[in-house]
């Protein structure tokens, strides 16, 4: 069993090729919830819902998010009604949200909720929400603290960051089976996703940095910076926030303590020296993922340094 932590885009491009290479049925997918708040009464769980249509072959490989061929009658309707619509929400979208939340409301965990919608939607692999506990990622602006959803979606990723943190990471817990799935892993695999709002509230979940440290199975990273730029998204000018140099070499310090082998892009070769230094090996090759066949060819050397 490999076990992939992940969040956002990047990391279900890489999941696609994972499932596209080996049996979906070996993976166990550790999920970023962070980024989960209510909208129109509804429970939305953003990461979870994009590895779930991912791993289902139902995302929009244009978007990265959604699904594909959606139509937006409902949330055209809203707007007429005077309610929000900077969250796009596509009508089979609001389905799961509908779901979630009916679920949700009769005492079901999100973990229980989260393997129903598996199941229904025939998907082999096992997929853990990082926790049951509310989580919320926050970003603190000169204008206030505001949601992450509201700084990435509705304000596009503008204003100014000062700090992020994760309200309610410190009382919470991992999910059922999380820490096992990790301690039971043959390899574990950290996405190329946003290190602060993506893989960062994952480890900071007590007992899961903790577990990563102490196993003795290849834990292998891939980056989501090339250059000083992320590939997509904010992440450069959060991690800046957070004090982190905005590159390969800033992620990698951020995960040293319990990686072993880091993925980076070749343009990236030449930080190879300092990344050794932290006592991590690395490859150097094409991360960008364009196609389904750059998803397949990443996931294949990701997988070789599993094995080796």
């Amino acid at each position: 069993m490999l076990v992939v932590l992940t969040g956002g885009t990047g990391g279900a491009k890489l999941i696609e090729g994972l499932g596209h290479e080996i049996d979906p049925a070996q993976l166990t997918i550790i999920c970023n919830t962070a980024d989960d708040f209510v909208l129109h009464g509804l429970n939305i769980s953003p990461d979870l819902d994009t590895i779930i249509y991912t791993l289902a072959g139902l995302s929009d490989p244009v978007q990265g998010w959604g699904i594909q061929g959606d139509t937006f009658t409902v949330l055209q309707q809203l707007g007429k009604l005077g309610d929000e619509t900077w969250f796009k929400l596509g009508d089979k979208d609001i389905a799961t949200h509908i779901t979630r939340t009916r679920l949700l409301r009769a005492g079901l965990k999100l973990s229980d909720v989260t393997d129903r919608l598996r199941e229904h939607l025939h998907i082999k692999a096992r997929i853990f929400p990082m926790s049951n506990d509310g989580i919320e990622t926050r970003v603190e602006t000169p204008e206030g603290i505001i949601s992450f959803q509201e700084y990435f979606v509705k304000r596009r990723w503008q204003p100014e960051v000062k700090k992020v943190f994760y309200a309610g990471v410190k009382n919470s817990r991992p999910a059922p089976d999380v820490l096992d799935a990790i301690g039971a892993a043959v390899g574990i695999i950290i996405c190329p996703s946003n290190p602060v709002t993506s893989i960062g509230p994952i480890l900071a979940v007590p007992g899961v940095r903790n577990a990563l440290k102490q196993v003795t199975v290849p834990v292998i990273g891939v980056s989501p910076i090339i250059g000083e730029s992320a590939i997509s998204g904010p992440a450069h000018k959060l991690m800046a926030a957070q004090g982190m140099e905005p590159s390969a070499l800033g992620v990698a310090k951020g995960y040293a303590d319990f990686l072993d082998q880091f993925v980076i892009d070749s343009e990236d070769e030449a930080l190879t020296s300092k990344l050794e230094t932290l006592g991590i090996g690395v490859l150097a090759t094409s991360i960008r993922m364009k196609s389904l066949a750059d998803k397949m060819g990443l996931a294949r050397q990701v997988l070789a340094l599993v094995d080796k």
